[in-house]
């Protein structure tokens, strides 16, 4: 699935007000910190995370790599810290609406 511009930017108009929920560490993407931002996204949609100092990744290759893995889309990338969207199985989740062009 890919996001038109108008669907990017309402999930950035969204994601402005998000604490980062998925941080990336010194030992970069392991199989725990893919894992755990399965579940995250799952339950939540719309993801920030964040890259700590002393990863060896940047941010943007974090985005890119999680977004591969998780089957997501990347929203944004600014600083240290990068947006992830995918819609969610779950029927008890309050899905994004998002707008149609």
């Amino acid at each position: 699935m890919t996001l038109t511009k108008k669907q990017t930017k309402q999930l950035r108009a969204m994601a402005n007000q998000l604490k980062p929920l998925v941080y990336i560490g010194k030992n970069d993407l392991t199989d725990s910190v893919i894992k755990q931002a399965d579940e995250t996204i799952e339950s939540h949609e719309l993801v920030k995370c964040q890259v700590q100092d002393g990863s060896g990744v940047t941010a943007k290759e974090a985005a890119e790599q999680l977004a591969e893995a998780l089957g997501a889309e990347v929203v944004q990338t600014i600083g240290n810290r990068a947006v992830l969207y995918r819609r969610s199985k779950r029927d008890d989740v309050e899905h994004i609406q998002l707008v149609r062009e």
